[in-house]
């Protein structure tokens, strides 16, 4: 029987980055570790946490265990995928790298502290990435010596799945560094957008707005929650309505890039709805905790 599309595409011409570091092994770095890892490249994958690297191994191996029951690949390739990424606690293992992405939580103190350290670890010619949804290309490449080689490299979530990657020009960014990034991004699979480096870049600056309207909606009463996320799956033909979407995404994430908008842009349309910091003030930040406009079983 013929198998069904591959999990990947590989470009014909291989990208010069060979090996990539991913620091952050949560959801998101362990999605960029899979991918990169599936199109054959050398992935270095670290956390301070050991058992955030033991979960990211069973995540990965979970995962690409799906991809071999839907024939999307093969068991050799899957095992070949697992045996390219090296689980690592220790920094210092990234100056092999010819890339680093950065995947950690949107605190932009954590994300500067993180890119000085690796600018001392890395080699001079490496390229440094942050997988940001929202925070500043520009302000995160002035803390290293080589803003010309910082560039944004943000994945949609989840990883394995979603065929986009924002990719952001700081400043300072050279067109060789987004040539590279670009290129890589496609030995991955991924289909990459440009954008320039402003608060939001393309896809939050469009997406955050309207779930923020609807937390607004459902904060005047205007509907329920199920009743606004049909009318938005059904009305506009959206796969999952703005509410649920919030919870996916975590409502944390989504009131910190509501307020990197709010204060970026000045604007007070941007204003993060009452309803949506009060979930997030009492801990219900959706799905990754059971709870947030919706409530799912563990």
């Amino acid at each position: 029987m013929p198998r069904s599309r591959r999990y990947s595409s590989p470009m014909t011409t291989k990208s010069k980055i060979q090996v990539i570091g991913v620091v952050g092994a949560g959801q998101m770095g362990s999605g960029i570790a899979q991918v990169g890892a599936a199109s054959g490249l050398g992935i270095v994958l670290q956390d301070v946490a050991n058992e955030s690297l033991t979960r990211a191994r069973a995540r990965i191996e979970n995962s690409l265990g799906k991809l071999v029951e839907k024939s999307k690949i093969s068991a050799e390739e899957a095992k070949a995928a697992l045996g390219r990424i090296q689980f690592t606690q220790h920094l210092e293992e990234l100056s092999r790298a010819d890339l680093v992405v950065e995947a950690v939580v949107e605190k932009p103190e954590l994300k500067f502290e993180i890119f000085r350290k690796v600018d001392s670890i890395c080699k001079e010619e490496a390229i440094l990435a942050s997988n940001t949804s929202s925070i500043s290309i520009t302000a995160i490449a002035a803390h290293t010596r080589r803003p010309d080689r910082v560039i944004g490299m943000h994945f949609m979530n989840p990883v394995p799945i979603m065929k986009l990657v924002e990719v952001i020009r700081g400043l300072r960014t050279s067109d060789a560094t987004f040539s590279s990034v670009k290129q890589v991004g496609e030995q991955m699979g991924k289909t990459c957008v440009e954008s320039k480096d402003f608060p939001g870049f393309v896809v939050n600056r469009i997406l955050m707005p309207m779930i923020n309207e609807a937390c607004y909606a459902l904060y005047e009463g205007i509907a329920k929650a199920e009743d606004i996320d049909n009318a938005m799956k059904l009305g506009t033909n959206q796969p999952m309505g703005p509410l649920a979407l919030a919870d996916f995404i975590g409502l944390d994430t989504c009131l910190a890039i509501l307020n990197v908008l709010h204060e970026g842009l000045g604007d007070p349309k941007y204003r993060p709805c009452p309803l949506l910091k009060q979930y997030v003030s009492a801990g219900l930040v959706g799905k990754k905790v059971g709870h947030g406009f919706y409530k799912y079983e563990s």
